[in-house]
């Protein structure tokens, strides 16, 4: 009864929009028995935002109109009205927006920001340019946004599911009012997804490095956990990490080399990029197979509307790239070559020697209906070099994927690829007249499936396998009067199948999940021949001399061609957990586990092309990781600067290890100089950015420790170092970079680069004893001692003659200076005896001094 007479007031109220909810509850409150109830986080200064005159109303119908118009929801409990934010409202009341965002070239967006004004939301686009959300029925007013790109502002008026597909225009401006691509990490904030470094095409294009042309791997290593052996170098280390470690993915295809000319060029052509996104940690259950990290590249679709060029022209390399319809609005190519010509000027110098490279990239794309797609990716490439004729060396990757895009609905879409990737290695030593060739080759099926189940859940699921085919080294003598006899080393084979679920979770307004699981399986194969040894150990410990030595055979065992020589398999669990304190800043924290199965053997200490991949086996386990990472993340200033902290430690069971004076070359049985060790790394990385105006740019800072560990067997034995932890070859304490672009104006803008990183762990002697005339050197512990520190300063300038010109022939200038005060950068020191007065001394190989070069760009 009590409430039928409460029911039974009316009231009179009239305020303009610039009440506030205050101003209207005393007057509830004055002319009924009505009292508010609500706790601290309604706002109640909050102005109502619109006019509101009613004349002797029932309360029970003013009621009404309140919950149907504002954000709160209002409940009549006895005498008490009780005021709470609005739950969301069922899926029923709800819509789903998509879409795909393009750039002018008809080319889908990866990271584009899209904002809803009206409840600030949003979402970023993935590598397919798509976006979906959703939003109750209403009016919005949605904001896309990317780096070098004018904002697009749309008004939208939701009732039902809507699609859309939203070209953005490119930005001749300067960058001043642009939300650029790393803005977009404010929606992030909310995003469990931590530990990865995004960078977009214009990001890399923006930065100086050496032979002057734009290198979208070297642009990596000035970001946060991410180093390189040193100069002319190949291979990337991440988070204290081994090359091997990484894998590599063009268009969903693995990569097994990174560089060419032995790491002076990496083999991906910047105008063929679309963006690259590198997993150091909190790594997503779709990916598997490396414990260090994940490169995921993407190459550009090419133009579905109209033919474009553009290329370069460098001191020893040039470029083009050719993309267009194959049939308008239905079909895109993109083609992109390089080559190098370097070999030309030695040859004019009478220069016997001769080093060079080229690559081809391609993008074939087909829409056969609005559900259904075909595309193409492929990848080649090739190194030549020769050395005064007395030998010569090939080889190279390549790469074709072939995958089938459907949309089963709105909210189910799934990718079908099939893909063939290999690397070849081949050697000729001309005065001893033989050839060594390697190879890894793979065939791969994917089938991944991405499931909206509801505007808080979606689903990523799929399954996939790989076949292995390795041989590690034929050694062809090329005529009788070589002192070599044919050889051919084992050849292996292997399958690995996997599968995944991924779940990303919207927990709350503040709190997201990501979870899944990853499980990996993997079989090696005949046909092959395994030794078999006593006790197992086909590594044997000698106390005389302290020294461990290969194991003679007991005894083989004859597998046949298919027959399961061993297998493995996995659970490799994954979370990450995003807390947001507000829209600006926010706690991360992560943990995946992962496993290898494939390992490089080489125990130089920076990669070559010469590094031989093998599977896990018998005598060699699959590495196993155990990754832990927290971060905090903060906006500043409208998101005119962003920081990100993290901090993480590795775990990593089952590393390879080498034995003093192992020989990995031509050892058809390499399990006799290996031992099963394991690795840990820890440290923090910091990123701050200033993310608009005139001046744009980024430090980065980690400060890490990288190390392995492989004790005797049993007490007698000493193992690696005396079973004590030692620094890995990768390990950097110091690590930082400072990267600056300056947009001066329309026609001139410039880019710096500072990096300085601690020296590499390496062996010294530190003694030497003579036996007669001849002096040996004693060696250190290993890896006690450290190459000298790594620093440069990279200057560039770009000059655009018509900042204005859309149409037609544009070009710009680029003029670049590596290394600008000439340090001379160690690559290694060699301790060696001086002939003329028999003193030892010590001798550094640098590859760099300073280096000047032009380039000349240009798109029709």
């Amino acid at each position: 009864m009590l409430s039928l007479n409460i029911f039974s007031q009316n009231i009179t109220v009239s305020l303009d929009q610039s009440a506030t909810l205050k101003q209207l509850f005393t007057e509830i409150e004055n002319q009924t028995d009505y009292k508010f109830a609500y706790n601290n986080s309604i706002n109640v200064d909050q102005k109502l935002s619109e006019k509101m005159d009613y004349n002797d109303a029932e309360i029970e119908s003013f009621i009404s109109i309140l919950n149907k118009n504002s954000p709160f929801q209002f409940s009549v409990i006895g005498n008490s009205i009780t005021i709470k934010k609005r739950e969301l409202q069922s899926q029923q009341e709800r819509h789903k927006l998509s879409g795909v965002i393009l750039d002018d070239l008809g080319q889908p967006l990866l990271g584009a920001n899209i904002y809803i004004q009206e409840i600030s939301t949003g979402a970023v686009t993935d590598e397919n340019g798509y976006f979906s959300m959703w939003l109750p029925e209403g009016n919005y007013t949605l904001i896309a946004s990317y780096l070098g790109f004018e904002n697009q502002t749309l008004n939208i008026t939701l009732k039902s599911n809507k699609n859309l597909n939203i070209s953005m225009l490119a930005n001749n401006q300067t960058l001043d009012e642009v939300v650029i691509t790393q803005n977009t990490k404010a929606l992030n904030i909310k995003k469990p997804q931590m530990s990865v470094n995004s960078l977009s095409a214009e990001e890399i294009k923006g930065m100086p490095v050496v032979m002057g042309e734009a290198d979208p791997l070297k642009s990596l290593l000035t970001l946060p956990g991410v180093t390189s052996s040193g100069e002319a170098s190949s291979g990337f280390n991440v988070r204290g990490g081994a090359a091997d470690q990484n894998l590599i993915l063009l268009d969903g295809a693995p990569i097994y080399s990174d560089s060419h000319l032995f790491g002076f060029f990496s083999v991906f052509n910047a105008d063929a990029i679309s963006s690259l996104d590198l997993y150091k940690g909190g790594i997503p259950s779709r990916f598997g197979g490396r414990v260090s990290s994940i490169l995921d590249v993407h190459q550009k679709t090419g133009n579905y509307e109209d033919l474009h060029i553009n290329g370069g022209i460098g001191l020893i390399s040039s470029r083009l790239t050719v993309e267009g319809p194959i049939k308008k609005e239905k079909g895109s190519f993109m083609v992109a070559g390089r080559t190098s010509y370097a070999h030309l000027f030695l040859k004019l110098a009478d220069n016997e020697n001769s080093a060079k490279f080229y690559d081809l990239n391609t993008r074939l794309n087909y829409k056969l209906n609005e559900n259904n797609s075909l595309h193409f990716s492929g990848y080649l490439g090739n190194d030549i070099f020769d050395i005064s004729d007395s030998f010569s060396s090939t080889y190279g990757n390549t790469m074709g994927n072939l995958s089938w895009k459907h949309r089963f609905s709105n909210n189910i879409n799934t990718n079908l690829s099939l893909f063939y990737s290999d690397y070849t290695f081949n050697l000729n030593i001309n005065e001893q007249n033989f050839n060594w060739d390697s190879t890894i080759k793979s065939y791969g099926l994917k089938y991944n499936w991405n499931h909206f189940i509801s505007e808080n859940i979606q689903l990523n699921y799929g399954v996939a396998a790989n076949y292995y085919g390795f041989n590690p080294g034929t050694l062809n003598p090329e005529n009788e009067d070589s002192q070599f006899n044919f050889q051919q080393l084992d050849k292996k084979y292997a399958l690995e199948p996997s599968a995944y679920l991924d779940v990303e979770h919207k927990i709350t307004e503040k709190l997201n999940l990501r979870y899944g699981l990853h499980y990996s399986m993997f079989y090696r194969f005949g046909k092959q021949e395994i030794n078999t040894y006593a006790n197992d150990n086909p590594v044997i410990y000698n106390p005389t001399y302290n020294i461990y030595e290969e194991a003679i055979p007991t005894g083989s065992i004859t597998y046949d061609k298919g027959e399961k020589i061993a297998n493995f398999n996995n659970l490799e669990p994954r979370i990450a957990l995003s807390y947001a304190l507000n829209d600006d800043q926010s706690f991360k924290v992560s943990y995946n586990r992962m496993a290898q199965y494939l390992h490089i053997l080489s125990n130089t200490q920076s990669p070559t092309p010469m590094n031989i991949w093998t599977p896990s086996g018998p005598f060699i386990k699959p590495q196993l990781l155990d990754q832990y990472a927290v971060g905090y993340f903060r906006n500043f200033n409208n998101k005119k600067y962003s920081l990100e902290t993290e901090f993480f430690y590795k775990d990593i069971k089952n590393r390879v290890d080498y034995v003093e004076g192992a020989d990995l070359l031509a050892n058809n049985n390499i399990e006799r100089v290996i031992l099963n060790g394991k690795a840990r790394a820890y440290g923090m990385e910091l990123l701050l950015r200033k993310n608009t105006g005139k001046l744009t740019g980024w430090i980065a800072y980690t400060l890490s420790r990288a190390e392995q560990k492989t004790v005797g067997r049993s007490p007698e034995e000493p193992g690696i170092a005396n079973g004590n932890w030692y620094l890995s070859p990768y390990d950097k304490l110091h690590d930082i970079s400072i990267i600056a672009n300056y947009d001066y104006n329309k026609k001139w803008s410039f880019n710096a680069n500072f990096s300085l990183q601690s020296g590499q762990p390496v062996t010294y002697p530190n003694g030497y004893y003579e036996l007669g005339e001849i002096h040996i050197p004693n060696y250190s512990s290993r890896n006690e001692n450290r190459l000298p520190a790594y620093h440069h300063l990279d200057l560039a300038a770009t000059y655009t003659p018509k900042p204005n010109k859309n149409k037609g022939w544009q070009s710009s200038w680029v003029f670049s200076i590596y290394n600008v005060y000439n340090r001379q950068n160690a690559a290694s020191i060699r301790f060696t005896t001086n002939e003329d007065n028999g003193l030892n001394e010590a001798r550094r190989l640098s590859i760099f001094g300073i280096l000047p070069s032009i380039s000349y760009n240009f798109k029709f």
